[in-house]
């Protein structure tokens, strides 16, 4: 029964990208198990625990990508290392004043939201950058399966610069012996 609870539990966290952090269930645990000595009003523990809860699920409705939510473990590391450290900041201080701790939580949420995005996009365009069908490794960030995207890259222009024996003055005296010898040379 345990085993199906915590199961259950995986699966309804299973809806962000720093959910897929290896460090993510411990750190949000101690932020969560810590919330009591953060603030003096009540009201502010209730809404803290209420956005450290729901922080997987909120990250995937707030990206609003249409490309597949997937990102490079490099990317992930990167974005869980700033909002770690801004969590681990504001874990720092001693008690708040009314209100300060749920603000800044949800400032550190909106900008992991903005990094999660702006890394997903990147990866994507650095994908492009390449020449041809190009393939690189992620995680996706539904389920935290390792995927690999694939994309098509238009950035050949170097790579036809190099093969200038294949250019039209070239080709009325082109054999399949030159042809190798080109693609050998460079």
């Amino acid at each position: 029964m345990a085993l199906l609870l915590c199961l259950g539990m995986t699966a309804a966290l299973a809806r962000g990208c720093l959910h897929c952090h290896s460090n993510f269930s411990e750190r949000f645990s101690f932020y969560r198990n810590h919330l009591n000595f953060k603030s003096w009003w009540v009201g502010d523990i209730a809404v803290s625990g209420t956005l450290l809860t729901d922080w997987s699920q909120a990250t995937l409705k707030e990206l609003r990508l249409t490309i597949p939510v997937e990102i490079t473990r490099e990317k992930l590391e990167g974005v869980a290392r700033s909002v770690y450290k801004r969590m681990d900041l504001l874990y720092q201080g001693r008690m708040y004043f009314p209100g300060y701790f749920p603000y800044e939580l949800r400032s550190i949420f909106r900008d992991q939201v903005q990094l999660l995005q702006d890394a997903i996009i990147e990866s994507r365009i650095d994908c492009q950058r390449h020449c041809g069908i190009f393939r690189y490794e992620t995680i996706s960030c539904n389920n935290c399966t390792d995927s690999h995207a694939f994309c098509f890259g238009y950035n050949c222009d170097l790579i036809l610069q190099r093969f200038t024996c294949l250019e039209p003055p070239h080709l009325a005296n082109l054999t399949l012996e030159t042809v190798s010898e080109c693609l050998t040379q460079h």
